[in-house]
């Protein structure tokens, strides 16, 4: 039944467990090339070609900072202004219960241990150490963010974890089946911020503020990039909890009667001039402008329309709470668009990756195919010594046969769960084949001995008996490798934890199925003998 059920996971077409029309939902993804392949079976960079990135995450962080959550914020503001950094680039996390220290982290290179830790004391904060690298908090939050960015374009089959390096520096692995580097690292470069300002006069003196009115949290649909008059434009549609907030911060910046817009200086927003006010003197006296930008460039600041005021200061836009972002503005507003949805649908990444200290490698499709080839090789080879050995030992060929059959048939059986979880086969996942194949073989080989080397089998009584202390060695055998090989397959390891865990699926389908049904034909044989 079993090996039915594998063979229908490894052979009959379909779309696989953890995949959709969309993309997959399984975190490793197969390659874009599976439909042609004859198997279900899904391979990684090793086997089919590809990328593989290998970076640590920019940041430093000052740990034990005994902050609260209510004063987060604050502090997040005050060490970015005294950094002269954006909020973007400054995470607080505050102390959460009596295990949980306090820590600030700024993901960026342009600051030093000390100055941190100086931006801290001045506000009156003891940080006990300031170190590279960043918390697990958000390790995590940029694997989940990298992987969304991953699903949303066109690299899907992409896969992202953390890996931990000698030295205690952790890195994060993305890996792209039949993706080159270029492509990857292009997505990657950039964070994917997109932030809505308004502009408007109110601060000291009569000086502008720049007010960021719209955050992510806020938008519950983003629309496909489309055309939008002339030009092309994002819709997105603000949450109903967020939509009379966003439209009161719309009013209170002055756009309740709508504005035109005037000269925007994005780099110092006091030389702008609002409403089209050719003098800047009568900028306090109007509005002015909302602004779009991409990774802290402008995309485009415009006007408000009298109609799109008034629904603000009615409050209709609750009603239909869609908000166009335009893209007319840039040099190619078509790919700005795609761009914008992309990093809106996916979120930001919560820090950037350093790819100059990139340690990771690219495979051509061709070299790759030569591996899948020579790893086939080395299989048939490994059954064939085998074969060879236990032959040799017994000169029986009604006690070999079943024993390479039975051998033979845990791996298949182990190829159907592979196909059937979606699981990427490499390198190190066939070496555990043949671990597979050899423990397993050694297995037998144990229960052979018990049984026919320990005189004859007169009746089922004796071989139960018999069979039953080779099972309890073969049980702690295969207890002590899955206890061996337990921390490789947790631990964030690479390679090493697919040779785990197929090691260890591998066992427990031997010590489950394969060891008793090898049992079951060795007694039909020894009685029937009888």
């Amino acid at each position: 039944m079993l090996l039915l059920t594998s063979a229908i996971a490894l052979f009959v077409p379909g779309v696989p467990p953890g995949t959709s029309a969309d993309g997959p939902a399984d975190e490793s993804g197969p390659a874009a090339s599976e439909s042609e392949q004859l198997t279900n079976l899904n391979y990684g960079i090793q086997l089919s070609g590809g990328t593989r990135l290998r970076a640590p995450i920019v940041g430093i962080t000052a740990e034990n900072v005994n902050v609260t959550q209510a004063d987060s914020s604050q502090l997040e503001q005050t060490v970015a202004d005294e950094l002269d950094l954006d909020t973007i680039d400054v995470r607080v996390r505050p102390v959460t219960s009596e295990r949980s220290a306090g820590a600030v982290e700024v993901v960026t290179k342009d600051v030093t241990h000390q100055e941190l830790r100086t931006a801290l004391e001045n506000n009156g904060y003891q940080p006990t150490t300031v170190r590279d690298g960043v918390t697990p908090e958000t390790r995590q939050e940029m694997v989940e963010a990298v992987d969304e960015k991953l699903r949303t374009s066109a690299l899907s089959g992409a896969s992202v974890q953390v890996v931990n390096v000698p030295g205690g520096q952790h890195f994060v692995s993305i890996t792209a089946p039949d993706r080159d580097r270029e492509e990857l690292v292009d997505l990657l470069n950039e964070r994917g911020t997109v932030k809505i300002y308004a502009v408007y006069p109110g601060g000291e003196n009569g000086s502008f503020v720049r007010e960021e009115v719209l955050k992510r949290s806020q938008m519950s649909d983003i629309s496909a990039a489309d055309r939008e008059g002339v030009g092309w434009a994002v819709y997105i549609t603000v949450s109903s909890d967020a939509a009379d907030e966003f439209s009161q911060r719309m009013v209170d910046a002055g756009f309740g009667d709508g504005a035109p817009c005037g000269n925007y200086n994005h780099s110092d927003i006091q030389q702008t001039t609002a409403g089209g006010s050719a003098d800047p003197a009568l900028a306090n006296d109007e509005p002015g402008c909302l602004v779009h930008t991409l990774n802290g460039e402008v995309v485009t600041a415009r006007g408000v329309t009298p109609g799109l005021g008034e629904s603000f200061a009615s409050g209709e836009f609750a009603n239909d709470p869609v908000y166009v972002m335009q893209t007319g503005s840039s040099d190619n507003p078509a790919e700005t668009a795609s761009e914008i949805e992309l990093n809106l649908r996916a979120g930001q990444l919560p820090a950037p990756l350093d790819l100059s200290e990139d340690s990771g490698s690219s495979l051509d499709p061709a070299l790759a195919e030569r591996f899948k080839q020579n790893s086939l090789l080395t299989g048939l080879l490994a059954v064939l010594a085998v074969s060879l050995v236990v032959y040799v030992r017994y000169k029986r060929v009604e006690v070999v046969v079943p024993m390479v059959v039975t051998a033979l048939s845990e791996v298949f059986i182990l190829l159907g769960f592979v196909a059937f979880v979606q699981y990427p086969l490499n390198l190190s996942h066939l070496a555990g084949f043949i671990a597979v194949i050899g423990t397993g073989v050694d297995d037998l080989i144990i229960i052979a001995d018990e049984i026919l080397q320990q005189g004859e089998v007169e009746t089922g009584r004796v071989f139960q008996s018999r069979f039953r202390k080779a099972f309890w060695v073969i049980g702690a055998a295969a207890a002590t490798t899955i206890m061996a090989m337990s921390p490789l397959m947790v631990l964030p390891l690479g390679d090493l934890s697919g040779f785990a865990i197929i090691t260890i699926v591998g066992v427990l389908i031997g010590v489950l199925v394969t060891r008793p049904a090898y049992g079951d034909i060795l007694r039909h044989l020894v009685l029937d003998e009888d």
